[in-house]
């Protein structure tokens, strides 16, 4: 900035110099400048005011650039280029036309897009408007995420699909207070993590456990397939009695029992948060205590795989006191407002 108020002030006062003072002093300059290029390196270092006022003195006096010996001719003109791209470039950096969404829509947008393979920007765009978002078709087009492959359904989805038609059966062996040996028959919905049915007996038996399934599913609510593993005490009785209902039973593979892995998180979940904290002294007391936790488990206990939601469903509350209901005891809690 110094340099072009330098040069500013000295051109200023050469309009008051006499010519030939004048061509006097650009005598004497150029050869002060002719010595100075002979010792001086081979490439001079410039700073942008340098440039900035050899660009604009050429640009006033076209016939100067003859007189460029510093650096070259096309090098002048170059930067003059450059000034002239960087000028506009600034001038036009408000650029006219549709304005930008927010932030938050556009995220909308590709959600919705993710999670919905099968809709397109018609369908994308209704939701939109009835969500109160006025914007164009053509700009959800704009913001919806290329596929490179046709629209499909995952695997979770179509297993999530399918859910509520499926149910799985487990029992699990339950030590007494006089060692005793108790069988707990758990029954459960894959569609909510729904515990649907559950009952105690010290001798399962075919007739025992068809009688168990004709009370956990009415006929108008049975599922369509049932998922077990293979234990001897499901016999023929029980077989027949899955048929009758229409349901189809399905087996597990022998040594294998991730395959009924919703009925064995739940035999693990129930040891873990109840039945590992409590002396069972008979069939009546486990009955009891499996009772209490089937009440919390269904009505009160969150699931991650249900958006940490309770199976029956559990209503949000945002207004009153907050009152802790003990559960087994004060084994567990259930909260809620008053």
């Amino acid at each position: 900035m110094l340099t072009l108020l330098h040069a500013l002030g000295t051109f200023i006062l050469d309009l008051f110099k006499s010519r030939r003072r004048l061509q006097a002093e650009n005598l004497f300059l150029r050869h002060q400048l002719n010595i100075a290029l002979r010792k001086a390196s081979p490439r001079a270092q410039l700073r942008g005011a340098d440039r900035a006022l050899l660009v604009w003195m050429t640009s006033v006096f076209p016939d100067l650039l003859s007189l460029a010996k510093v650096v070259k001719p096309e090098t002048i003109v170059r930067w003059h280029r450059a000034g002239f791209k960087t000028f506009w470039r600034w001038k036009s950096r408000r650029r006219a036309g549709r304005p930008k969404i927010d932030r938050g829509l556009r995220d909308l947008i590709q959600r919705m897009c993710e999670e919905n393979p099968l809709w397109g920007a018609p369908r994308i765009h209704g939701e939109l408007l009835m969500l109160g978002f006025d914007v164009a078709q053509s700009t959800v087009s704009k913001y919806m995420p290329r596929r490179r492959s046709p629209p499909s359904q995952s695997w979770k989805t179509f297993l999530r699909n399918h859910a509520h038609a499926i149910a799985a059966i487990d029992m699990c062996v339950v030590p007494t207070l006089t060692f005793e040996r108790l069988f707990a028959f758990l029954v459960l919905g894959h569609g909510r993590r729904h515990l649907l049915w559950f009952e105690v007996t010290r001798h399962p038996t075919a007739e025992w456990l068809a009688r168990q399934i004709t009370e956990a599913f009415p006929w108008t609510l049975a599922p369509i397939y049932l998922i077990r593993d293979n234990d001897g005490a499901y016999g023929h009785v029980f077989t027949r009695r899955l048929r009758a209902m229409g349901i189809r039973d399905q087996p597990i593979s022998p040594g294998s029992p991730w395959q009924n892995g919703h009925a064995e998180r739940l035999i693990g979940t129930v040891r873990r948060e109840c039945l590992d904290h409590v002396l069972i002294i008979g069939a009546g007391h486990l009955r009891h205590v499996l009772g209490q936790y089937a009440t919390y488990y269904n009505e009160a206990r969150t699931h991650l795989a249900l958006q940490k939601d309770a199976p029956l469903g559990r209503a949000v509350q945002r207004c009153g006191e907050i009152v802790a209901i003990p559960v087994l005891s004060g084994l567990h809690h259930h909260y809620i407002r008053i």
